[in-house]
């Protein structure tokens, strides 16, 4: 096995990484993380790796931390001692749970995102539409695979309902219990690309890895009888190599993706209403009663549904909201650092 073996290692990283080589590190790839501890898929096999010291000192911030599928310089040891990240050239981010205002990064360095949900009862256009910003954001290409065909009986009109707000995307409709579809997603798994499944708990992203996979690596349960909502059986995020030569990541389901950024995810998902828009009277048009309104014309014309103008404000709004949070923490940190230097200065002995 070689670094290409594992996924994503391109000329890119050649130079990003030249420096390093020169100062003795080698490179490996993050296949788990663990509360700080790390385990490296390396040429010459796994090994358990930590942070340094000086690493932690110097991060900026959370997202600054190695994530699955990042690409770090190490020195062997016991454990291994991880000295960079290497730039990321993709990156699947969320707003962390809770009232913290920070980014986690849910997978790094993926070609593809497997944005899976359920046919059954926990099926959500709107959703679709909040994983699809995201995927958009993170700079990799997203796919949505439609599981558990086999409980639909208006498979036909449930795709007509993803098609309308996902252009542009390729759509899957398979059963990973019945393994009806699954020959679809076979192109995409080629040897040394990485996919990442994402997706509430449920939808059927273990099943899926066990059939990549070919033996039975996760656990599965059965989702809930009365809102088809699942149960973790997935803890961690764990980057798996799978026998067709690509990585697979498989990500713990989210109760909830809280978005970070969406400037390019938004026009990406929205593309149809950006489009529209275009042609509204005023330039900053909110398509909130102003007159002129294309978006709002395409609504009253029955060319565009008013749902999903709603989710499109609402997405936005939440954008702003987040923004102002990051600007408010930004400018906070800025004061505790000059504060730090100006106590530095003064107890700094005269000369």
């Amino acid at each position: 096995m070689n670094l290409h073996n594992l996924g994503g290692w391109s000329a890119t990283c050649d130079r990003a990484f030249a420096p390093w080589a020169e100062a003795g590190f080698e490179a490996g790839r993050v296949a788990l993380e663990q509360r700080g501890a790390y385990q490296l898929l390396t040429p010459t096999g796994e090994l358990s790796a930590e942070v340094t010291g000086q690493f932690c000192h110097q991060a900026e911030s959370e997202q600054a931390f190695p994530a699955v599928g990042d690409w770090v310089a190490f020195h062997r040891g016991d454990p291994a001692t991880i000295h960079a990240v290497l730039p990321r050239h993709s990156a699947f981010v969320r707003k962390v749970a809770g009232g913290k205002t920070e980014g986690q990064v849910v997978a790094a360095n993926v070609d593809t995102v497997f944005l899976v949900t359920g046919l059954d009862g926990d099926f959500n256009l709107r959703r679709i539409e909040r994983y699809l910003v995201a995927a958009w954001e993170s700079r990799a290409n997203p796919v949505i695979v439609l599981n558990k065909a086999d409980t639909c009986d208006d498979l036909g009109d449930r795709l007509a309902q993803v098609e309308s707000i996902a252009i542009g995307v390729p759509i899957h409709a398979v059963s990973a219990a019945t393994g009806a579809g699954l020959e679809q997603l076979i192109p995409y798994l080629g040897l040394g690309q990485t996919v990442a499944l994402i997706g509430s708990s449920g939808v059927g992203k273990s099943t899926l890895t066990n059939h990549f996979l070919g033996i039975q690596h996760q656990a599965t349960q059965a989702v809930r009888a009365d809102d088809s909502r699942g149960r973790h059986t997935t803890t961690g995020r764990h980057l798996l190599p799978l026998p067709s030569g690509a990585l697979l990541i498989d990500t713990p389901g989210m109760r909830e993706l809280q978005l970070w950024t969406t400037s390019a995810g938004l026009e990406a998902t929205f593309a149809d209403i950006e489009a529209l828009a275009a042609d509204c009277r005023f330039r900053d048009c909110r398509h909130q009663g102003e007159p002129g309104c294309a978006v709002e014309e395409a609504i009253a014309a029955g060319d565009l549904e008013c749902d999903r103008l709603h989710s499109y404000h609402k997405l936005q709004r939440e954008q702003q909201w987040i923004e102002q949070r990051q600007d408010a923490r930004a400018s906070l940190n800025s004061k505790r650092r000059w504060k730090t230097i100006h106590k530095a200065m003064r107890d700094r002995p005269k000369r």
